[in-house]
């Protein structure tokens, strides 16, 4: 962050000073975590489901912290934040926040990143990417971190930290030597995503797709797209910089060009698309190559992530990168040594007994189940001879009305896509092993068990060497507790 004394930090929140003249001057980082707070940095108390942040202010102090960010008088040097309307605390998903008090503290530190954005942006210095879509956030994120790190110094969060919290705490990351700053956003309704742009104005605005996931809070794909199109609304014009990168494979994300003042650049497959990806191919680990084409030229891409999926985030990234100044090759370049950075997803591993394990468990909607499980056939049909391929699959949260023809066609798709064994774990995911059942599933190539115990009691005694595994679910089900059964103690 940069460095803004006391005093600074209460009149840019509306807030006041408490056993302070304001004088001291924030240099550190801004922690919501005592463990991790250092000298100079500033301390943000905030309510939990066991403790509250503000009673943990004089251990921040002790640790260094110049001054808390709090929502009432603490025992140390603090900013005291203004109250803010209940309207904006039912908005914000905090647990533990019962008085409105981390609503108030979230808001304030809001305004402060906002601040520390503009102050970085107006020098010119500063530009914000901002990635949202229905599933793909976090791997995008991540390849469109790697390849601005190669053109300067670049902010991102770690994993999947785009909430009310993640996204100012990311953004108050950026410094005066930063030059990019990657945010994605998520949402849980109408209004979110516009608020996180306006925490945090992004200059390139990435839509990757409208699918499934939340249709239980949304009730439509369309009302999803309304939503995740607030990201290209917020975006400035084409005349200040503003480029919309938008996935020309999905109606519903290339409709959005109209809703938008920025300049759009379309990415994809298509023929429509200025950066598309062409003679795509992928290897016996399911990784895919292709040929990158851009107006500027074409050149070849290896990635080394698995899933054909992760085409249309490296077609994403390669829009974002080429618009900061890198070149073709450059990008291609990059992209083929782009790793997984974040946990979870698409991790894949190879036992000393030559299982491999696909943990994909982070978290799961529809359209992502559908490409694992495409990932899955493909990794098992380029052995020779054919391996044996194990879905282990659990429940996919937040669908409402749609749950059940949801995990009803993912248990289909096992089948046509002939996974060699299908696991369903917990009841509210039975509707999979039904789907499977119907289409055609017989005897034991679908099983529905009731827990992870029971998932990973019937791997350990029926797995063997060479055979391919995927784990996935959303996150609620800790399905990751069957992966790290399976690779516990293996070298």
């Amino acid at each position: 962050m940069i460095a803004l004394t006391l005093a600074e930090i209460a009149e840019i929140v509306g807030g006041r000073l408490h056993a302070t003249d304001g004088t001291p001057v924030v240099t550190g980082s801004v922690e919501f975590d005592t463990r991790k707070v250092t000298g100079g940095g500033l301390f943000v108390a905030l309510p939990g489901e066991r403790v509250d942040g503000h009673d943990f202010a004089a251990a921040a102090v002790a640790a260094g912290a110049v001054g808390v960010l709090a929502a009432r008088e603490v025992d140390g040097p603090a900013v005291i934040v203004p109250p803010v309307s209940q309207a904006h605390t039912r908005s914000v998903a905090l647990l533990g926040d019962r008085d409105g008090s981390g609503a108030a503290v979230l808001a304030a530190l809001a305004s402060l990143a906002r601040h520390v954005v503009d102050e970085l942006s107006t020098s010119g210095n500063l530009t914000v990417v901002g990635i949202t879509g229905s599933s793909g956030k976090t791997s995008t994120k991540d390849l469109v971190a790697q390849l601005l790190e190669q053109l300067g110094q670049t902010v991102a969060p770690p994993g999947s930290f785009n909430s009310e919290l993640g996204h100012p705490w990311t953004a108050l990351r950026a410094g005066a030597d930063t030059r990019h700053l990657v945010l994605e956003l998520s949402a849980r309704g109408p209004g979110h995503i516009a608020a996180l742009c306006r925490t945090a104005p992004p200059r390139i605005g990435v839509v990757l797709n409208v699918g499934s996931a939340h249709l239980g809070e949304f009730g439509s794909r369309e009302a999803v797209a309304l939503t995740k199109g607030e990201l290209v609304e917020e975006l400035p014009s084409a005349d200040e910089g503003g480029v919309a990168v938008l996935n020309a494979d999905d109606a519903l994300v290339a409709a959005m060009a109209s809703r938008t003042r920025a300049r759009v650049v379309l990415v994809g497959q298509s023929a429509s698309a200025q950066v598309r990806a062409e003679d795509v191919r992928l290897d016996e680990q399911a990784r895919a190559h292709f040929t990158l084409v851009t107006p500027s030229g074409s050149a070849q891409v290896a990635l080394g992530l698995h899933g054909a999926h992760h085409v249309g985030n490296a077609l994403s990234a390669a829009a974002v990168a080429l618009e900061v100044g890198a070149t073709p090759e450059q990008v291609a370049e990059w992209l083929s040594r782009a790793q997984r950075r974040s946990e979870r997803r698409m991790e894949v591993t190879t036992r000393a007994d030559g299982v491999t394990v696909v943990n994909d468990s982070f978290n799961a909607n529809p359209e992502s189940m559908n490409a694992a499980l495409k990932t899955l056939a493909t990794m098992a049909r380029a052995g020779n001879p054919r391996r044996r391929a194990w879905a282990v699959l659990g429940p996919m949260g937040e669908l409402g009305d749609d749950s059940v023809a949801a995990h009803d066609e993912v248990g289909r798709l096992a089948v046509r896509l002939d996974i060699s064994r299908l696991v369903v774990v917990g009841e509210q995911a039975r509707p999979m092993h039904q789907g499977a059942s119907l289409e055609g599933s017989w005897g034991e190539e679908s099983v529905l068990v009731p827990d992870v115990d029971a998932a990973i009691a019937l791997l350990r005694e029926e797995l063997r060497g060479d055979d391919v595994v995927l784990v996935k679910a959303s996150k609620f089900a800790a399905l990751w507790r069957v992966a790290d059964a399976l690779l516990e103690g293996d070298a």
